[in-house]
């Protein structure tokens, strides 16, 4: 069985391909830019805005199951409808299809969201997300839609290297970055291990529609932080807080992604960050 990891040089990517790779099934990736480290799989470039190149790179990949785990950020043609290009190749070509989302695409205003929960986003990267996940399923109603929250690795010694957010964690601490920790906007971080072995589970069964994967435990970005520090030998009290109601940066405040349901069907465990931080420490 052949895999086919959308946007593998990225740093969801390059843990997907590690345990495809180590499962044994061939795996190919895509880079919009330039190619991941990993040398164990094949490199694809492929340009998300080109409908006739996705679906070219998925015919002649031959792929069972396709991953996309892209991010564009607020572009549209890449986030918006890059994925239903991908969906569209996908479903024509009876392969099988995961794609990630965002709990980006929630507002905020309800706090817990399940499943069933409808997208109200307030961000442009929001909207497109939410734009993606509309076409995805109604161009190929057998895929899955795997929303998740911030993704968050193993540090400098760890396998898995920094996340954008750790790597943020550390300029603050050292004064390089401006900017601050916001204390009242609160996610549910995961692991990026647990992440990527969820959603290859999920790619290995029939499950279809929206599935959530996202850690155990509801944090600020400000308790994120200094759980990051901790583990990393960082002075906590270096990091700059503040709140992101009335700042310059609007976005959703409390976006708690319910995992239960889907968690019930996993034998991977998606773990909160108090426990996979503090098992690093």
């Amino acid at each position: 069985m052949t895999i086919l990891i959308i946007g593998g040089s990225g740093f969801l990517g390059t843990e997907l391909i590690r345990q495809a790779a180590a499962a044994g099934p061939p795996t190919v990736a895509t880079y919009a830019t330039e190619p991941g480290s990993a040398v164990q799989v094949h490199w694809r470039h492929l340009d998300l805005r080109d409908p006739e190149q996705v679906d070219a790179v998925v015919a002649e990949v031959g792929a069972q199951v396709v991953v996309n785990a892209s991010s564009g950020q607020a572009d549209w043609a890449v986030t918006a409808q890059g994925p239903v290009r991908i969906a569209m190749a996908t479903a024509r070509h009876g392969c099988r299809l995961v794609h990630v989302s965002s709990d980006a695409v929630f507002s905020g205003s309800r706090i817990h969201y399940d499943e069933f929960s409808l997208p109200d986003p307030v961000t442009p990267y929001g909207a497109a997300k939410a734009a993606a996940e509309t076409g995805v399923l109604l161009v190929h109603p057998r895929a899955v839609v795997a929303r998740t929250s911030l993704i968050i690795g193993d540090g400098r010694s760890g396998r898995s290297g920094y996340s954008g957010h750790e790597r943020t964690v550390h300029e603050l601490a050292a004064g390089v970055r401006d900017g601050c920790l916001f204390t009242d906007d609160i996610r549910c971080p995961v692991h990026v291990a647990d992440l990527a072995a969820a959603i290859l589970e999920l790619a290995s069964t029939d499950a279809q529609g929206v599935h959530h994967l996202a850690g155990a435990d509801a944090l600020s970005r400000h308790e994120l932080g200094t759980l990051i520090a901790e583990r990393d030998g960082i002075d906590a009290s270096r990091l700059p807080t503040g709140l992101r109601t009335g700042s310059a940066f609007p976005g959703p405040l409390d976006v708690r992604l319910d995992s239960r349901a889907t968690q019930r069907k996993l034998r991977t465990t998606l773990r909160g960050a108090r426990r996979f931080l503090a098992a690093q420490v």
